[in-house]
């Protein structure tokens, strides 16, 4: 499965929402001391990123000429400090409890509120000090802080697989929903670890060859000090009020992580999702997915601005392109397509030609080859693709005059990939709600494999991000289409 997806479902535990019921408990396990390491040395790398981002800004900014002052020695000694606290402030030495767009969200809050402590902070010294510099600032912070965070979630799933920082887990409850619970942790890298099921009233039966059942609810406590048990999960459609009570009192007095499945079903985030009480009832406020007006307005200013300056920065670039597809194979340069965008409306979506001129006539005798399913086509070795044109295919280059497209409206930064007229008329009526949003440069399909994903999976991506959608998960999607692009993976 994609890693989008798969972010989005372990977050979940299969489309039903986890309430956490942490705290800081009373005698801390070995894998919460393993969790405590991890997050000290996660500190110490936090504490580097932002002292290298201040001091690449002010050799950006200022150059090698102006030497660093005393005071600003004093500065770069202030910023860990200050930069550790923002993110105990922001909870961001508990991971384990967010997903990576969660997290990435609280990175973005918590380095700008640390880089405007430090602003203030030089402000009372004679710092050198600009807006540019502040800039600078900001943006390494948070580059330098992503990708070390990126660097230690790799080690986390590594440890994972090996069966380091893992929560040894109890399930509540016997029923269907407790046995996928077992069945889904079992199979699934995710930092829990099943060690049976504990029965409740409901008295579910469990198949002969299904999970074990270790004892009942009335002897939680005795179990978890048996087993050495780190965490409960519980299956929330086979407890009842007396069941819960046992639960709540093994988290006050033996200091368990708790989780609790809200068994919603659907491809539905965490982010949008609030814990509510009604007449004494914890119910899950959905939020909805609808862009407000100011939402909207702020998601165009940003398209609008960073492809204006995107076109300027890489205006030599273009060129540099230009000049290759012509002295390679003459034609023209750009490729416009016929495309659907918004609300069903065509639009010319420009590319850079990267096959031979009448490849569309081609078409029809490489089907046989196609090795996507669904309406698309995709052939790996497609003999219609250019010299210079697999080169700029491997790595998008191909893409980049759609930034046009973004300037003018037709499309966005981020959001599904537009499909041609043909494909929208094969569509399903499920898949046509892909429609419903601006289409995207980039988006979950290009950070989730690419072309080695399946149709439906790929449609599925598409309408996860809609039901979804923000503009931190805009950014995270942003962040990610880098790296993925520099690896060429899935592209072809």
């Amino acid at each position: 499965m994609a890693q989008r997806a798969t972010e989005a479902t372990q977050a979940n535990l299969a489309s039903g929402a986890i309430i956490s019921l942490a705290g800081t408990p009373a005698a801390a396990p070995a894998v919460r001391r393993q969790h405590q390491v991890l997050y000290r040395w996660m500190a110490v790398t936090d504490s580097v990123s932002i002292v290298a981002a201040l001091v690449v800004a002010h050799l950006l900014r200022f150059g090698v000429a102006v030497r660093p002052t005393v005071d600003f020695l004093l500065v770069l000694v202030m910023a860990p400090i200050v930069t550790v606290a923002c993110h105990l402030g922001c909870r961001l030495y508990r991971t384990y409890q967010y997903t990576s767009v969660e997290e990435f969200r609280r990175i973005i809050l918590s380095v700008t509120a640390a880089v405007m402590a430090i602003v203030v902070l030089s402000f009372w010294s004679p710092v050198p000090s600009s807006r540019l510099w502040i800039g600078y600032s900001w943006f390494f912070a948070l580059v330098f802080t992503g990708a070390s965070r990126r660097r230690w979630h790799h080690r986390i799933r590594h440890d994972w697989i090996s069966g380091r920082l893992t929560f040894d887990t109890l399930i509540v409850g016997t029923n269907r929903e407790a046995q996928h619970l077992a069945e889904l942790l079992s199979t699934s890298k995710v930092g829990y670890r099943p060690l049976g099921l504990v029965a409740t009233g409901s008295h579910d039966s469990v198949a002969p060859d299904g999970p074990l059942v270790l004892g009942t609810i009335g002897g939680l406590r005795q179990l978890i000090s048996q087993t050495g048990a780190s965490c409960v999960l519980v299956a929330s459609t086979a407890v009842d009020a007396e069941d819960v009570k046992h639960v709540l009192k093994a988290r006050r007095l033996d200091g368990v992580e708790i989780r609790v499945t809200a068994n919603f079903p659907g491809n539905l985030s965490v982010t949008r999702v609030t814990p509510q009480s009604i007449a004494g009832l914890m119910a899950l406020s959905v939020n909805a997915v609808r862009l407000t007006r100011a939402q909207a307005i702020a998601k165009r200013a940003f398209d609008v601005a960073m492809s204006a300056v995107g076109l300027l920065l890489i205006a030599p670039l273009l060129a540099a392109i230009a000049l290759a597809i012509r002295l390679d194979t003459g034609g023209p340069v750009l490729f416009r397509q016929e495309r659907i965008g918004l609300h069903r409306r065509r639009f010319k979506l420009l590319k850079f030609r990267t096959m031979v001129v009448g490849a569309e006539a081609m078409l029809a005798d490489l089907a046989v080859h196609n090795e996507a399913d669904g309406p698309l086509f995709k052939m790996r070795n497609d003999p219609r693709i250019t010299r210079v044109g697999r080169h700029l295919r491997r790595y998008s280059l191909d893409e980049l005059p759609q930034l046009w497209n973004v300037l003018v409206g037709e499309m966005s930064l981020v959001g599904p990939r537009p499909p041609l007229p043909k494909e929208v008329e094969a569509y399903e009526d499920w898949q046509l709600d892909r429609l419903e949003v601006r289409p995207g440069i980039t988006g979950l399909w290009q950070v989730s494999g690419r072309s080695e994903l399946p149709f439906d999976e790929y449609v599925r991506l598409d309408l996860f991000y809609i039901e979804n959608w923000s503009l931190a998960y805009d950014l995270f999607i942003l962040a990610k289409t880098i790296s993925m692009l520099l690896s060429a993976r899935g592209a072809f």
